[in-house]
């Protein structure tokens, strides 16, 4: 089994920057593909980014050029830098594992981590 916790929501406003965490436990992390989702209220779920246990990184198109998805396998620990941020990406975001590149993933949702972007 592996266990996720997300951190580094907040408050931000548009144009500013947040870095989230996943931090994960259990067996193998280097082997999952790892992936963020994004869920704003009224709308489905979303894969936002996705990393490879190779490092190849794949992008919803809304964030490219914007949000930079990385790995830390000796910490057992996914980022999501997301830069320029606006109201659009407000939302609880989710990591999960065993990411495939339709979306699907391994793990149950944890508690996620809001962001909200307002002025």
């Amino acid at each position: 089994q592996v266990q996720l916790v997300e951190s580094g929501g907040g408050l931000v406003q548009p144009g500013g920057s947040l870095r989230l965490a996943c931090a994960a436990s259990g067996s193998i992390f280097r082997a999952y593909n790892m992936g963020w989702y994004r869920q704003a209220p009224g709308k489905q779920r979303e894969l936002v980014a996705r990393i490879t246990s190779l490092g190849r990184t794949n992008y919803l198109d809304s964030v490219k050029g914007r949000f930079t998805i990385s790995r830390d396998n000796a910490k057992n620990t996914v980022y999501l830098q997301m830069n320029s941020l606006n109201a659009e990406d407000t939302a609880v975001y989710y990591c999960n594992y065993g990411v495939t590149t339709t979306g699907q993933s391994l793990g149950s949702w944890g508690q996620g981590t809001q962001v909200t972007v307002s002025s």
